[in-house]
């Protein structure tokens, strides 16, 4: 039998994704995403906020490149990796990250359009909002 590897994050992104190209011309885009939950602790709301490390290759990292953007609020799917790498010192460390299979910008289509007048610019209809909720409230997945 074989496993999945398999994960969905809904979050904002931490800070621009920073592209590299590697040789032969491949596109590599990374960034911090931030998932945050509330829970009640003593009484009290308390919220928790976990940073992944998200990679994306190739097309998917020109599509962020030019699209994804630091406080932009984005759907993830993708697989865990771990790697290992030495430092400096010859350590070996290990950094574990979501590798990007596909995103989805969520947010008023307003949030994504870089003229002046649609910046901050209050909805005129249904039609600016792109939703990760159906009309059932439920999430669709």
């Amino acid at each position: 039998m074989s496993g999945i590897n398999k994960v969905i994050l809904v979050g904002h992104l931490g800070k621009d994704p920073e592209v590299r190209h590697l040789e032969g011309g491949v596109t590599v885009a990374s960034f911090p995403l931030a998932t945050s939950e509330t829970y009640n602790k003593d009484g009290k709301r308390v919220e928790q906020t976990e940073w992944h490390n998200i990679v994306l290759w190739r097309g998917l990292a020109e599509v962020a490149s030019k699209y994804l953007q630091k406080g932009k609020l984005v759907y993830i799917e993708g697989k865990l990796r771990t790697r290992s790498f030495e430092d400096k010192e010859k350590v070996k460390k290990y950094v574990t990250e979501v590798v990007a299979e596909n995103f989805t910008m969520l947010g008023r289509k307003s949030d994504f359009e870089n003229t002046p007048a649609n910046n901050g610019g209050t909805p005129k209809s249904e039609d600016d909002f792109v939703s990760p909720v159906d009309e059932t409230g439920d999430l669709p997945f």
